[in-house]
């Protein structure tokens, strides 16, 4: 399973979201920091979900790190989270 659908899967999981998307923009990266041959380092995440509502943007962006949990955002160089409930 490539990192792409881990994300989503944890999330779906963990939020059972109205709208998620994940979207692997490595290439857009290439040569910078972080980056690796093969992509799965940047991620640009947009998700809607009622658990999200009523808390802050640093609330849910540690929701979010707490859900792919340590192993998976180990692997993850940039993780750009456009969240809202």
């Amino acid at each position: 399973m490539g990192v792409v659908e881990e994300i989503r899967d944890r999330l779906q999981s963990a939020f059972a979201p109205h709208e998620l998307e994940v979207v692997d923009e490595s290439e857009k990266h290439r040569g910078h920091g972080g980056w690796r041959e093969g992509g799965e380092t940047h991620f640009h995440v947009k998700m809607r979900a009622a658990a999200m509502a009523g808390k802050t943007r640093l609330e849910r962006h540690r929701a979010v790190h707490a859900a792919l949990g340590q192993d998976l955002v180990g692997r993850i160089h940039a993780l750009a989270l456009d969240l809202d409930g």
